[in-house]
């Protein structure tokens, strides 16, 4: 038989996602963050604890938050309540706060001597690399996130930055508010990304009730009964 006509074999590819996950990552709950928090102060890990309570307050995709400079959060000797950084995949720029706990974290670290010189926030150990990858910063997460005991695949990059504004519509039901902090520019967009259903309108919904105001039933004073005397 002519080789020609020999049966082409081809290796059998196993699928990427065999096995794993797919779709949205689950945000962290409040009690993951604490644990969370917990476990870096305990260990001493002044970076990681800054950068997790940071990738919480943020909001920002990987892909920015690795790229944040020391300049971007810190002046004038203290770190900033507030600030702003332009979204390398929309090119607009979002605005996002520091919360006590946050610039507590940045304040040690950016005070470290590993960081003296440096322009980036979180400068990586690989020669050559200004700052850490995305891919550092996703194996990152997922030390913390199987740290608790998660389902690794479960949880993402993506998860710290649904994590705060899960709780934000979960307790507000905003979604303006939610679709700026993210800054997203389109309303579908947010609606996609939060997972909201039916089921959650209608719990909104459920609780709003319209009733009139009560008012107060007025009631004409009771006084003494009249005595009358029998003639």
């Amino acid at each position: 038989m002519s080789v020609n006509l020999l049966p082409v074999l081809r290796p059998v590819r196993v699928p990427w996602n065999k096995g794993r996950i797919i779709g949205q990552k689950r945000p962290l709950l409040p009690r993951h963050v604490w644990s969370i928090r917990v476990r870096l102060e305990m260990a001493g890990n002044a970076r990681d604890l800054a950068l997790f309570n940071m990738a919480v307050d943020s909001k920002l995709r990987g892909c920015d938050l690795v790229g944040l400079r020391v300049r971007d959060v810190f002046a004038a000797g203290r770190v900033k309540e507030r600030t702003s950084m332009i979204q390398s995949k929309t090119g607009k720029s979002v605005r996002f706060e520091i919360t006590e706990t946050t610039r507590v974290s940045l304040g040690r670290w950016i005070g470290d001597p590993e960081m003296n010189g440096l322009k980036f926030l979180w400068p990586s150990r690989i020669h050559g690399s200004p700052h850490l990858s995305t891919r550092q910063y996703a194996r990152i997460v997922r030390g913390w996130v199987t740290s608790l005991g998660l389902e690794p695949s479960a949880y993402g990059t993506h998860s710290m930055r649904r994590t705060k504004v899960a709780q934000i519509f979960k307790k507000t039901g905003n979604l303006r508010a939610v679709q700026l902090l993210l800054g997203h520019t389109k309303m579908d967009s947010t609606v996609r990304y939060l997972g909201v259903d039916i089921e959650d309108a209608l719990s909104l919904s459920e609780g709003i009730d319209l009733q009139l105001p009560h008012r107060p039933v007025h009631h004409a004073p009771v006084g003494p009964k009249p005595q009358f005397r029998s003639a």
